[in-house]
């Protein structure tokens, strides 16, 4: 049985274990694991002498290992063709407030879940000689992320979300601060305080959510609340984009992710592009498209302006950069864009291009932070002018580089070329200007991307130390070579992909559906002030009457 397909009963029965709907708390285990091997690190490693330092390394590498081992368990037991949450765990936590531990997942979070759990190892393992100092604290600060990134795409519940959504900022904040570059401060400072501000209105969009519908489990939600009215629906939704715009980053709110990327470490900033991105296209899916329909399809159009900026704006931007990092992270801007531009096409094609997308660029720009820190660790650069003519000692990390960034560049038979070719399929069918307006992105995303690599492995050898430089070791082809082969499997074959989100998306789009026209312009007559704040239920009385209340044509904002 291929892994996201499901199968009837019959299946074998060692593996009915990992079925959904057996309680075997298997995502619990997947956020406490990490947690497990944070507290044996603190608890039983101690000093900061080499054997400590290995201890502390060892203990990391296995703790991702099985929890990733786990989390493929997880893959298997997975139904491709129930559009529902699976592995559903519920628990009363908060008792009479209707706020309680819920657990879950479905086709859209389970490859977010698996892409955290599989570059979690290949950032130990890229870290294993470049962190020389307090090499016990970061250990634990990276099993901490892992748990808070695994709880974001693993919660049901919009409080236990919202605990994730935010604990993973500080163990983020602490790899950027402690273990970053010159700069680090400032840039670990405009991380925090960017990403921070923007959640507070998540927050209050969270409460009245609560206060209203009178509920957090977000399935509940996403039944409840579309039946609010348009005008308090786009409160809502401004309210959540303020958070989600800013951890996607979308233009105009990016300026913190170049920063944060040239000073983190190399482990900080495959982290940070392979997933924590990630969580702000997340929020949509998991919130905006479902809870807010009515304002989602209101604001598609700002939604692809904003999108089609990203991609357009940041390429030209990567084109004149000088630092490697610094093109790459205004790279990881411009291809975002093109995750939320699928999201809001609300078409089959678009959303699923987009969690392709999602996952091939936090395997190719993983991928390709990596490749900078292994000329990093040897040159201690990261000026594009200080390189030229690797290719002639670094034959091995040529290869390598130059497959990433035909990646990158969305090369036929690789994962980028699959996400991107969706997108724009589904945004051609919503508007062909817009279609072509983001195709542009990647003919610019080819222009930086082969500057790049020309400027870096190509030419002659001017300065002695490059001459100088080693080939990849051992224990660098060891992580990449994984992700060559998912980045191959995904552009030959991504069937089993499709297999496991294509129920998933359907729902997701028949949740978003978009209303009649003339539904959308009675509801806008209800200003925010004529809410009632209470229980509400989709066919209550109250909430219908609050939703036809001033429909005498004269409402409106």
């Amino acid at each position: 049985m291929a892994p996201g397909t499901g199968g009837a009963s019959g299946n074998v029965p060692a593996l009915a274990v990992f079925r959904g709907e057996r309680k075997f708390f298997m995502l619990t285990a997947l956020i406490l694991l990490p947690l497990l091997g944070a507290a044996i690190i603190m608890l039983f490693v101690r000093g900061e002498h080499d054997h400590a330092k290995a201890e502390a390394r060892y203990i990391a590498m296995f703790t991702t290992c099985v929890t990733f081992f786990v989390s493929l368990f997880v893959w298997i037991g997975f139904d491709g063709k129930k559009s529902g949450f699976q592995f559903a765990e519920s628990r009363e936590w908060f008792s009479g407030l209707h706020i309680g531990y819920q657990l879950g997942i479905d086709g859209i979070s389970l490859f977010l879940l698996l892409l955290t759990t599989f570059l979690m190892p290949v950032c130990i393992l890229c870290s294993w000689e470049s962190i020389t100092h307090r090499v016990r604290a970061f250990m634990v600060s990276f099993l901490l992320l892992e748990s808070m990134v695994i709880g974001v795409f693993c919660a049901l519940d919009s409080v236990l979300f919202y605990l994730f959504f935010e604990g993973m900022l500080i163990p983020m904040y602490l790899i950027i601060g402690v273990w970053g570059g010159k700069q680090r401060i400032y840039a670990a400072y405009k991380f925090f305080l960017y990403t921070l501000a923007g959640s507070v209105l998540f927050l209050v969009a969270i409460a009245y959510l609560y206060f209203t519908c009178g509920t957090t489990s977000i399935p509940e939600l996403m039944k409840l609340a579309p039946h609010l009215p348009l005008a308090v629906q786009e409160w809502l939704f401004l309210a959540m984009l303020a958070s989600f715009a800013v951890k996607v980053p979308m233009w105009p709110l990016h300026t913190w992710l170049p920063d944060a990327h040239v000073q983190a470490p190399t482990a900080g900033s495959v982290i940070l592009a392979g997933i924590l991105l990630k969580m702000g296209a997340y929020g949509f899916l998991r919130f905006s498209l479902p809870m807010l329909p009515e304002a989602s399809h209101y604001f598609a159009p700002m939604m692809f302006g904003l999108s089609i900026i990203a991609i357009v704006y940041t390429s030209l931007v990567a084109l004149v950069q000088t630092d490697m990092k610094k093109l790459i992270a205004y790279s990881s801007v411009a291809h975002m864009g093109f995750v939320t531009l699928g999201i809001f096409t609300f078409t089959m094609q678009g959303i699923e291009g987009a969690l392709v997308q999602m996952v091939s660029h936090g395997l190719v720009s993983g991928a390709l932070f990596l490749c900078v820190g292994v000329v990093y660790d040897r040159l201690h650069t990261r000026e594009i002018a200080r390189y030229g003519g690797v290719a002639n000692v670094m034959p091995k990390y040529a290869a390598v580089f130059l497959f990433f960034t035909m990646a990158a560049v969305g090369l036929p038979s690789t994962s980028g070329f699959v996400g991107e070719f969706l997108v724009l399929a589904g945004a051609f069918k919503a508007s062909t200007w817009m279609a072509f307006l983001a195709a542009t992105g990647v003919v610019l995303g080819a222009a930086y991307m082969l500057w790049l690599y020309r400027r870096i492995a190509l030419g002659e050898v001017v300065h002695d130390d490059v001459k100088a430089m080693p080939d990849i070791s051992a224990r660098e082809m060891t992580f990449f070579i994984p992700i060559v082969l998912l980045v191959v499997w995904i552009g030959l074959y991504p069937k089993p992909y499709f297999s496991a989100m294509e129920a998933s998306v359907t729902n997701l789009m028949s949740q978003a559906e978009s209303p009649l026209p003339e539904s959308l312009e009675r509801s806008r007559a209800v200003p925010p002030s004529s809410r009632r704040v209470g229980k509400v239920k989709p066919d209550s009385p109250r909430i219908l009457q609050e939703r036809n209340s001033g429909n005498d044509g004269k409402g409106g904002r």
